[in-house]
């Protein structure tokens, strides 16, 4: 029997066809109906965050912005090996090109239009986050106490799972729109006022 959604296992490393894989699995909750491989998926707990940050770009919509590349940029110490690479390898997000970008300094983050924040970056988050506050950049982290703190969205893990914590509020206050399905799969939702998809 497969696993559930945002369940890890093993310590495959990443390929195209099970990240392909992983991915149906984690939006299979969110009401997109596809054919499931028969396989057993086994994956890791930082490839299935990966999958999680390429989808939340599918499912959150930014306003207009003139890059030519959807930035998934990532601050502190990259968990990710090369999971997330190869998950945005040739994809597109919002019409644009998708880039993962290591960046070393917030200050870097406004060009991005999603960010992760890693656990390395604990001690300056409090300053981060400020900085950020009225950019439309969709903040992501797996910190404890991250969408209390102002951030968006926040991974947690229970038991073998990988699930998140939404902030609406905050991305409302720059514009990002949330999709009603991806706010189905969340965990729990902070809600200030309508405004989904």
């Amino acid at each position: 029997m497969p696993p559930r959604p945002g369940r890890f296992t093993g310590n495959t490393s990443p390929n195209r066809r099970t990240i392909f894989a992983l991915l149906i699995f984690i939006f299979v909750l969110s009401g997109i109906h596809t054919e499931l491989v028969g396989q057993q998926l086994q994956a890791t707990e930082s490839q299935i965050k990966a999958a999680y940050l390429f989808n939340f770009g599918k499912y959150v919509s930014w306003p207009p912005f003139s890059s030519e590349h959807f930035l998934i940029c990532v601050l502190g110490r990259d968990p990710f090996g090369s999971a997330l690479d190869e998950i945005v390898a040739g994809e597109k997000i919002a019409a644009k090109q998708a880039e993962v970008r290591r960046i070393r300094s917030f200050h870097d983050a406004s060009s991005c239009q999603m960010l992760f924040i890693a656990s390395s970056e604990d001690a300056q988050i409090r300053s981060v986050l400020p900085e950020l506050a009225n950019v439309p950049v969709l903040l992501v982290s797996d910190l404890p106490g991250f969408v209390e703190r102002g951030g968006m969205i926040q991974f947690v893990t229970e038991g073998n799972r990988v699930r998140f914590l939404v902030n609406l509020k905050a991305a409302q206050k720059v514009g990002l729109t949330f999709s009603s399905e991806l706010l189905k799969v969340a965990k729990s939702v902070q809600r200030d006022a309508p405004g989904v998809l």
